[in-house]
């Protein structure tokens, strides 16, 4: 590496220049010119420690003592600015000042988006998220629509639901070992020509057997907020604080696209044509994923070979993924209850309050850089899923907009902490697959929390009854959570 310019020279009489030639010969005797064999050593080890330039200064006739006022300086800004080449990677001596350099954001998520090569990646990944929220609703009206049998929507919703809770694992593994881009993309396409196709069935009104076997081809598509959770947990795994304020950036994501996709995919199919939706949310899925694995140099090592245990055979997981299956049971049934409940146009934005709850508190949660207990989060939830409960006995659906937004509230910080425990149990080279298996765990709790309280809402005497299932399942996950520990003891 080559050193700095210092082209300073010391004070006093300057002979002419010599080359790096022999030793030059003593100099006659005379007061204060001869010097005696240590103190040719000494001048020695001098000239070995300093910068080039003091190879190239002719030796004077002073004191060692003087010369060493004169090169020491030198040596040392000589090191100093080697080292701060290396450490910037910046040409040699240009280093910028101190009052010259800007101060690092106050805010965590400004702080968040200055890591290099974020904002690409998150852009992207938001796109490919946004249709997450879509597909099902526009699957439903366009099948509903060409056949006139909301059965048969909602069952192939179901069979492409069952068939992508049993595929994400095996997707997210397959993306650990050979990388987000090399997987996700034909993983994309494929999961996207499943779509057209079953756009194309629904169009033509072919055989219901065809519908159900068109669904289960879209069961390829990866779990994308997974992987930008992953690509977080890679670039900031020495930052405790900075990972909390990104898994409650990407679980406020999720709440925003899950609480955007429906509604938009709702007016595309009433405003142009029933297959509408479904073609956009195929557009932006593949657009999103090219966008987002286009990023590189944000993309966690691969980890082709490991011998590690798989995450669900991890200590402390599958009790963590019990919770998480409690969890999802909590969504579902709020979900599905809420909409029995109401049986109007206005159930839509209704429930819309619930996710823009838990948006708000997701953002909130993570600003604070504070993490609170798992246990805590959940005993918070069981509290607050018995707010609609008791709107619903008023007969008030204001007030019950108004409980289901503060009972969103609960929602982030929960999957939030939880996220972070999976992040903390699972291997870094298997972390796809362990977010993906909690994913997993959450959409079979959503089924069954969905299938309970459909059942509850037409079997008891009022749908009201249907609001007993959110609190009592979120219950269920607190009673877990405290019986075996999970993450109490987690490595970091």
């Amino acid at each position: 590496m080559p050193h700095p310019d210092l082209t300073h020279a010391p004070a006093g009489p300057t002979p002419a220049p010599h080359t790096e030639a022999p030793p030059t010969p003593e100099t006659p005797d005379g007061p204060g010119t001869h010097e005696g064999p240590e103190t040719h050593e000494a001048l020695g080890a001098q000239t070995a420690h300093t910068a080039p330039e003091a190879h190239e200064r002719p030796e004077t006739h002073e004191a060692p003592w003087a010369q060493t006022a004169h090169t020491a300086p030198e040596a040392h800004e000589a090191r100093a600015a080697r080292a701060a080449a290396e450490a910037h990677e910046a040409s040699p001596g240009r280093r910028t000042p101190e009052h010259t350099r800007a101060p690092a954001p106050t805010n965590p998520y400004r702080r968040l988006f200055t890591v290099p090569g974020a904002r690409a990646f998150t852009l992207g990944n938001l796109i490919a998220r946004l249709p997450a929220g879509m597909f099902s609703v526009s699957s439903v009206v366009m099948i509903a629509g060409a056949y006139g049998s909301y059965a048969l929507a909602g069952a192939v919703s179901a069979a492409g639901l069952v068939v992508g809770a049993l595929t994400a694992p095996w997707i997210a593994r397959l993306v650990d070992r050979h990388g987000q881009a090399r997987i996700a993309v034909p993983a994309t396409v494929w999961a996207v020509l499943g779509q057209l196709t079953l756009l194309l069935c629904a169009h033509a009104q072919a055989p219901a057997w065809t519908l159900f076997a068109a669904t289960m081809t879209t069961a390829t598509a990866p779990n994308t907020g997974g992987m930008s959770r992953a690509r977080w947990a890679h670039l900031l795994k020495d930052d405790p604080d900075a990972r909390h304020t990104a898994n409650a950036f990407e679980q406020a994501a999720d709440e925003l696209c899950f609480m955007l996709g429906p509604v938009l995919a709702a007016l595309l199919c009433s405003a142009l044509f029933p297959e509408a939706g479904t073609l956009a949310a195929a557009a932006l899925f593949l657009t999103g994923v090219l966008l987002f694995t286009a990023q590189r140099t944000t993309e966690p090592p691969v980890a082709p070979r490991t011998t590690a245990l798989p995450p669900l055979r991890t200590p402390g997981m599958p009790a963590l993924l019990a919770v998480f299956l409690a969890t999802g049971a909590v969504f579902g049934s709020m979900e599905v209850v809420t909409l029995a409940y109401v049986d109007s146009p206005a159930a839509g934005p209704i429930l819309a309050l619930q996710a823009a709850g838990s948006c708000a508190a997701g953002l909130v949660y993570g600003h604070t850089r504070r993490s609170a207990g798992l246990a805590s989060c959940l005993a918070a939830m069981a509290v607050l899923m018995t707010l609609p409960l008791l709107a619903a006995l008023t007969g008030s659906l204001l007030l019950l907009a108004g409980t289901l937004l503060a009972a969103g509230t609960a929602t982030a910080p929960t999957m939030v902490t939880g996220m972070t425990l999976v992040q903390r149990l699972t291997p870094s080279a298997q972390l796809n697959e362990g977010m993906t298996l909690a994913v997993t765990a959450l959409l079979g709790g959503i089924a069954i929390g969905s299938a309970t309280g459909g059942w509850l809402a037409d079997h008891a005497p009022t749908t009201t009854y249907g609001y007993l299932i959110p609190p009592t399942a979120a219950a269920v996950a607190f009673v877990l959570r405290a019986a075996t520990r999970t993450g109490h003891r987690a490595p970091r």
